[in-house]
């Protein structure tokens, strides 16, 4: 099967004002398969966000592209004219923001605000924006699309302003959606019903998902496949059950032992404190010689501090980047 998006050996910096660079992204490859669900997993500072925003060239001011591909319905993101890449924000892919409260404007009615996306993509009259308006609502809020329709965003909940940007998304039919950590200010009740509207949504209309997040048990159940970045590189990636029940990397196990085994797990009903990664994440400005995970992994070697691990295939479709296989 073709892929739908190849991302070969990007690189991406952030440049301070006096000019030094500190790299974000490096040699970061991976593919999006027709009607797929691909989880990025890592911490904060891993450059999940990054690569989000990297993917339709919405970095900051102070960030740089400085390497790399991404193909996209036979077209390269990195490289393509502005208009043309206008033409497919919002409308091929759609990107989904962390927090709704601050992507929804606080003075615009719902409806208008899906219906400007509509309307940036396939101009149409206002009656035909309307009834396009509530059928993507319809989408999203089955039994209550025309009050949302008629609501500012303060007064729905942080669920309900979730589903308000998934119907934004989902208006133009785009064949892929980049939603980054979607769920990380919902409760664990609301984040299994807004994981549920993806899954549906995927096979109604064939969506490719990257799902970004910090918890691998968002993604179990639910994603084909998971990336792990750490520091900007890919650490592991593999089929989500793989990856999740027989971690390769030192840094995918200790991700997988600091959450909680479900997402309504009480923290009073834990028999001991969850367990930490040590140390911090280095400093990508300053980053030393050999694995980026060194000085926190338990199972480092001399080999480790010399120079940075290759990808090692270690089954079918899964692949490692550290010396206990090969590297």
């Amino acid at each position: 099967m073709t892929p739908l998006l190849q991302v070969q050996d990007l690189y991406v910096a952030y440049v301070s004002r006096d000019g030094k660079k500190s790299p974000a992204l490096e040699g970061v490859s991976f593919d999006v398969r027709p009607g797929e669900i691909l989880g990025v997993l890592g911490e904060s500072g891993s450059g999940k966000s990054t690569l989000a925003v990297a993917l339709l060239r919405l970095l900051p001011g102070n960030g740089r592209i400085q390497k790399g591909v991404a193909l996209f319905e036979g077209q390269d993101l990195l490289r393509a004219e502005t208009r043309a890449l206008e033409r497919v924000r919002g409308a091929r892919i759609a990107l989904i923001f962390q927090e709704p409260s601050l992507a929804l404007h606080p003075t615009i009615r719902i409806a208008e605000q899906v219906s400007d996306v509509l309307a940036a993509h396939e101009p149409a009259s206002r009656q035909a924006l309307r009834q396009k308006t509530l059928q993507l609502l319809g989408e999203v809020f089955p039994t209550d699309a025309a009050r949302i329709a008629d609501a500012y965003p303060h007064q729905l909940s942080g669920g309900q302003q979730q589903r308000v940007l998934i119907a934004q998304a989902i208006a133009c039919g785009p064949s892929l959606i980049v939603a980054d950590e979607p769920t990380a200010s919902l409760d664990p009740t609301t984040q299994r019903e807004i994981l549920g509207l993806f899954q549906t949504l995927r096979e109604k209309f064939n969506l490719s998902l990257v799902l970004i997040t910090h918890n691998p048990a968002l993604l179990a159940g639910l994603a084909d496949r998971v990336l792990v970045l750490y520091a900007g590189k890919v650490a592991e990636i593999g089929p989500t059950e793989q990856v999740l029940t027989t971690p390769q990397h030192p840094y995918t196990l200790a991700l997988l032992q600091s959450v909680p085994r479900g997402l309504d797990e009480p923290a009073k009903g834990r028999k001991s404190p969850l367990p930490v990664i040590s140390g911090e994440a280095p400093n990508l400005a300053a980053l030393a010689n050999g694995c980026r995970f060194e000085s926190r992994c338990p199972d480092r070697m001399d080999l480790c501090t010399q120079r940075e691990p290759a990808a090692v295939t270690v089954s079918e479709a899964h692949a490692v980047a550290c010396f206990k296989h090969g590297g």
